[in-house]
């Protein structure tokens, strides 16, 4: 599961939640393909379906890249003939969409579930994040990359708006949760280092294959010098 959307020139805090791209896509004049998927599956067998596309698509961005990713692929991948996949996706953008879609609203469940958790005390919700963030990038590594280099397709989508909304929202929150008698100021400085640092490192760290005591260190480390930094403005 990923944990940090990363879209390019999402404006507020949006090198963290709302996925930053660190590789851009030449884009030309040509008329944007449509997105949305044509209709939605109402029966269990339908559902089926949609979901081992969605499946197939996975593996072969992983293993194929943005650039070889089609829909005849995806089709061949799942089983399925490219007539049963137009059903649903017009096009391979439309399920690149569908993947991004899903995955945003992954994340905003993962950021609720860590930072909204009344009962757990502000640096042990970082921390949780901080950990569950690098295993995230680690192991997503190939298809969270291809999928950001399909970004231009949908970052200004009213889908990518929202989540950048939410995101933005319950990261504020947090900040004035942990840091109750900060300025305004101070808080958004602290949530705009944080998290992009986070985001920055986190991309950086998850391009070379890494083991499980690899990214507990580096997450143990990284926490504890975030950690330390909320402290510190506790104090002031």
């Amino acid at each position: 599961m990923r944990i940090i959307h990363r879209i390019e020139g999402c404006g507020k805090r949006s090198d963290f939640r709302v996925p930053a791209l660190q590789r851009h896509i030449t884009m030309t004049t040509r008329r944007r393909p449509q997105i949305a998927s044509r209709k939605q599956p109402q029966q269990a067998r339908s559902t089926e379906l949609v979901a081992a596309i969605l499946e197939a698509a996975a593996q072969v961005l992983a293993q194929e890249g943005v650039t070889r990713f089609t829909t005849a692929r995806v089709a061949e991948k799942a089983g399925v003939s490219v007539g049963s996949l137009y059903q649903y996706f017009p096009n391979k953008a439309s399920i690149l969409f569908r993947m991004q879609v899903d995955e945003w609203m992954q994340t905003t469940r993962m950021l609720r579930n860590i930072l909204e958790d009344a009962s757990t005390p502000h640096l042990e919700r970082l921390r949780t994040l901080v950990h569950a963030f690098l295993r995230s990038e680690c192991e997503e590594a190939g298809v969270r990359g291809a999928l950001n280099d399909a970004a231009p397709l949908y970052r200004d989508s009213p889908e990518a708006r929202q989540a950048r909304a939410e995101g933005d929202r319950m990261i504020d929150a947090f900040m004035v949760d942990a840091l109750p008698n900060a300025s305004t100021a101070s808080r958004e400085l602290a949530g705009d280092l944080i998290f992009t640092t986070l985001s920055t490192v986190g991309n950086s760290f998850s391009q070379t294959r890494r083991t499980k005591a690899e990214i507990k260190a580096y997450a143990d480390a990284m926490a504890d010098m975030f950690c330390a930094y909320l402290q510190a403005l506790r104090q002031e």
